[in-house]
């Protein structure tokens, strides 16, 4: 169960003292003129490589002194993680220039034809599960560690995806999909429910995501995307747990853009749900099923881009100045699935999509989105038609697209990944 603890900040000067002193300690040895010359120069290599070392762990606590903001309550979660209570105009989003000394917007008017329905918000999420809750003006924000950061190639790259290639179709080197998309047309938000599961990760630096896409631009250096669903990602968090995540870019993954709350950008505006927090419940093979509604769409007053969880929690917004194509408005709209597969053992990966079962098993089986709406530029919420599928490896993961009265527009999507089709 979740529990509250008093916050105090951490730091990391232990560990540089323990590096120093062992970097210290060789000094005399190299000096001794007893020592031969391929030993000085394995001395010389372990002294360069522990003063590295250092200089990482040094980097690694200034970008924790910065992400990490001072908290008026912490919240012990089941999965391990920490969440932070901070002062909502304390948080990550106002570090930027053009934000900074401002605070949250007041929510903006919902898209026409919206209907929410009630649901128990406190549930959704795993640190939640004592009751705990934080105050009014703050929001929840998961502690970033330095375990967290050591998972990652560098402290640049943390929490940003790996620079890759993208196309129209959405292929790109080792990244997998099953998705519907719908584009020719001027796009200003989207809607859909997505079943939540927990997919097999293989690799720590694979994952399995599935989420709504808002693009524009050329597909080339200056691809705008919002995104948000949720995701597996043992690199990024350390574990097999589905969570909630936000991604943005504005130049095609290169040099803008991150996960969550894990650089100035995204606004978050209510003290409900934590961005990158453990989704709870999740589905079950045969079993019950468990649905998140995820909403994007463009304030017409301001221009923002805010973001919708559950029935009805606004959550917060992409400020419209992130962006240059999305200033305007989105011209694709995806939905779907997408792994990465690096091959890591000369085969095709097993890290599942979705449920980790191909489209045809259908309900309760395989993973479904559905009632997918798109915004019109009247903020009018109208069904979803002439979508357009893609499994761009269909023996290891595959779609299938339907509509019914009660869930609109659906597919079910996912896979095994490796299986004897699929090597």
């Amino acid at each position: 169960m979740a529990s509250s603890v008093a916050h105090s900040s951490f730091s990391m000067i232990p560990l540089f003292v323990g590096f120093l002193v062992v970097a210290s300690s060789l000094g005399p040895v190299i000096s001794s003129p007893l020592m031969s010359g391929s030993g000085h120069r394995q001395m010389r290599n372990h002294t360069f490589k522990h003063a590295n070392e250092v200089q990482k762990l040094r980097r690694i606590n200034a970008y924790l002194k910065k992400i990490n903001k001072p908290a008026v309550k912490t919240i012990q979660s089941p999965d391990g993680d920490i969440i932070d209570c901070v002062l909502s105009h304390l948080q990550p989003a106002f570090d930027h220039p053009e934000l900074r000394g401002q605070k949250p917007l007041d929510p903006p008017a919902r898209p026409k034809r919206h209907n929410s329905t009630e649901a128990n918000f406190e549930n959704l999420q795993l640190w939640k599960a004592s009751g705990e809750f934080c105050p009014d003006g703050t929001v929840p924000i998961r502690r970033t560690t330095e375990k967290d950061i050591l998972r990652a190639s560098s402290v640049r790259r943390y929490g940003r995806r790996r620079r890759r290639h993208v196309r129209r179709d959405s292929t790109g080197s080792g990244h997998e999909h099953a998705i519907v998309s719908v584009n020719g047309d001027q796009y200003y938000g989207a809607k859909a429910s997505l079943n939540v599961w927990a997919p097999h990760v293989t690799n720590e630096n694979e994952f399995s995501l599935s989420q709504i896409w808002i693009i524009s631009g050329s597909f080339g250096n200056d691809l705008n995307t919002i995104e948000a669903g949720w995701q597996v990602s043992p690199e990024l968090y350390g574990d097999n747990y589905p969570r909630f995540f936000t991604y943005w870019t504005t130049d095609a993954y290169q040099a803008t853009g991150c996960y969550n709350l894990l650089c100035s950008g995204f606004v978050q505006t209510n003290n409900k749900i934590a961005i990158g927090a453990a989704i709870s419940p999740m589905s079950s093979y045969n079993g019950r099923q468990f649905d998140i509604d995820i909403m994007v769409w463009k304030d017409p007053k301001h221009g923002h881009w805010w973001l919708e969880f559950g029935s009805g929690l606004l959550v917060g917004y992409w400020p419209a100045f992130l962006f240059s194509h999305l200033r305007n408005h989105a011209n694709m709209i995806q939905f779907g699935g997408e792994i990465v597969n690096t091959r890591s053992s000369g085969f095709h990966t097993s890290t599942q999509m979705g449920s980790g079962h191909f489209a045809e098993e259908g309900f309760g089986k395989a993973a479904y989105f559905r009632n997918l709406q798109a915004v019109d530029w009247d903020n009018n919420l109208l069904p979803l038609t002439n979508l357009r599928l893609l499994a761009d490896h269909s023996n290891c993961y595959d779609i299938r697209q339907g509509t019914n009265s009660v869930w609109g527009t659906y597919f079910y999507y996912g896979g095994p990944g490796r299986n004897v089709k699929c090597p």
